[in-house]
């Protein structure tokens, strides 16, 4: 069992979850991210705070010393205009630091398809992100790959508002196997918690597999809208509205990229449904969620 857990991307959803569990469990944890001012609150539980950019090697270094475990999770940039060398710019900074600190464990957040080193988007940098990993000498590492967040279905809220349905490039009858973040976190603490060993992969795949079609009529019951449908949207209207929302051109491509890879059934769970990879949540839970927060005009 690790001595102290660093823990990267702290503040986003998975890191911030893990480091609430890790903390309840009396662990040492140092978390790492860009705005000091979002990590206080785990200072004043009694984390150690690092302020820093994943993308610079040095701030990496000196975050990861005194950790003996990692949670490696690369932070998502879609305003980079090659994403692709941002992920691999960052993912090679993790590795200089992991060798450097003599991190032993890792914990590494990759994805569903991470099996497939093309076709599949971003996802191919989780691929590299694996392979860089899987070649470091003396370090244990496990690669978690869970399938679609449940938290991608907040995309759709403003749609709902203005236009009364929910929508994405994804077909709305093609099951995926459908995750809720928070139990991505339980998994990975549960990792730390029993120690990692040698070199494997866990792919996560909720409690169940969905369609578009089903999580967006559990959706619209939790909100009061039982009638709420779900749209496919072209892929060329859904890369001008993501480049009209912040997100580079490139990054965009890559995402339809991904998205048709779900389509097509080429980005899928490289093993079948198991105890092991079948997690708690269900997309009626979540949709309570949602729905607390829809209500309160989130």
């Amino acid at each position: 069992m690790p001595d102290r857990i660093v823990i990267t991307a702290a503040t986003g959803n998975i890191g911030s979850k893990l480091a609430e569990i890790l903390l309840s469990k009396g662990k040492r944890i140092k978390v790492i991210g860009r705005d000091d001012k979002k990590l206080e609150a785990f200072k004043m539980k009694g984390a150690d705070v690092y302020e820093g950019n994943a993308e610079k090697a040095s701030d990496m270094k000196r975050a990861f010393m005194g950790g003996s475990a990692l949670f490696a999770l690369i932070p998502p940039n879609y305003a980079a205009t090659d994403p692709r060398a941002y992920q691999n710019k960052v993912g090679q900074a993790y590795a200089d630091a992991i060798a450097e600190a003599g991190i032993k464990e890792v914990v590494n957040l990759s994805s569903v398809g991470a099996h497939l080193s093309e076709g599949n988007g971003l996802i191919a940098g989780l691929y590299d992100q694996e392979q860089r990993l899987n070649s470091m000498r003396g370090v244990s590492v496990v690669h978690l790959r869970p399938g679609y967040f449940m938290e991608n279905l907040f995309w759709n809220m403003d749609s709902i508002r203005k236009s009364g349905i929910a929508g994405s490039p994804l077909k709305g009858d093609v099951a995926l196997p459908m995750i809720a973040t928070r139990d991505i976190a339980s998994i990975a603490a549960v990792q730390f918690l029993v120690g990692v060993e040698g070199k494997s992969v866990q792919e996560l795949m909720g409690q169940r597999d969905l369609t578009l079609n089903e999580a967006t009529a559990a959706i619209g019951k939790a909100i009061g809208k039982p009638d709420l449908k779900y749209v496919q949207f072209p892929y060329a209207d859904a890369e001008k509205s993501m480049v009209g929302m912040g997100m580079s051109l490139e990054s965009a491509q890559l995402t339809n990229e991904m998205n048709k890879g779900f389509n097509e059934g080429i980005i899928k769970p490289s093993t079948g449904r198991k105890p092991e990879n079948t997690t708690m949540t269900s997309i009626e839970e979540f949709a309570q969620h949602f729905a607390e927060i829809y209500k309160k005009g989130g």
